[in-house]
């Protein structure tokens, strides 16, 4: 990564904004990240412009935009391609990191979209896989964007921050904000089947007493 950062900080400035860009939108738009995490490039971004090589007023909104576009061209093709995306030979060996991911999507919605943003795979997949479930496109581009921004920013100004120490840095940062975001993941998981399970208990009182006036309450309590 070194000699690829080296090749990079030689690049005339407008090559190098248009590789980050590219590197990043690739990840979610056409699977890149399987290769080449987008938080790495982001970071590099903001190595670029710490040495003087780039401007960070430009390379910070570059790379936001630069993970917005690709999000949602990846939602394109989920949206149609749909379950044939699912079927592809080279996604056999993720197949339950898939279905995590499908079932992540299926409990939080656009929060999925905007948490999946900070994990590697899930960033990859994530648009994709919301396309694919017809979610509304204004609904997914609102969460799309606020992760973009957050990731985008926080990112480059990491790398910006880090200066040399990038390569360092951008894996200690992924392995850390995903062990929080699977955090996030697991406490609201808990919490959704603590909710269903009352939910369910209240159902079953209410049929078993015979009320049904009270049958509609205990639906919205689900």
């Amino acid at each position: 990564m070194g000699s690829f950062v080296s090749a990079i900080l030689g690049m005339p400035p407008l090559l190098a904004y248009v590789l980050v860009f590219s590197l990043v939108f690739a990840e979610d738009a056409i699977f890149v990240g399987f290769v080449v995490p987008g938080e790495t490039a982001a970071v590099i971004g903001g190595v670029l412009a710490n040495q003087g090589h780039a401007d960070i007023w430009v390379m910070a909104p570059l790379v936001v935009l630069a993970a917005i576009v690709g999000d949602t061209v990846g939602f394109e093709i989920g949206k149609h391609l749909g379950p044939r995306l699912l079927g592809f030979r080279i996604f056999d060996r993720h197949r339950k990191k898939l279905d995590d991911a499908q079932e992540f999507l299926r409990k939080r919605g656009g929060w999925a979209v905007f948490l999946g943003r900070f994990v590697a795979f899930f960033r990859a997949m994530m648009p994709a896989l919301a396309g694919a479930s017809q979610m509304h496109y204004p609904k997914f581009l609102a969460f799309n964007a606020l992760g973009g921004l957050v990731w985008g920013v926080g990112f480059t100004l990491l790398g910006y921050v880090a200066g040399a120490s990038y390569d360092v840095v951008a894996k200690q940062a992924g392995r850390d904000i995903a062990a929080v975001v699977v955090a996030i993941a697991v406490i609201a998981f808990v919490v959704w089947r603590i909710r269903k399970s009352r939910a369910e208990r209240r159902r079953e009182r209410t049929y078993g007493s015979g009320n049904p006036k009270a049958e509609p309450g205990a639906r919205g309590d689900g």
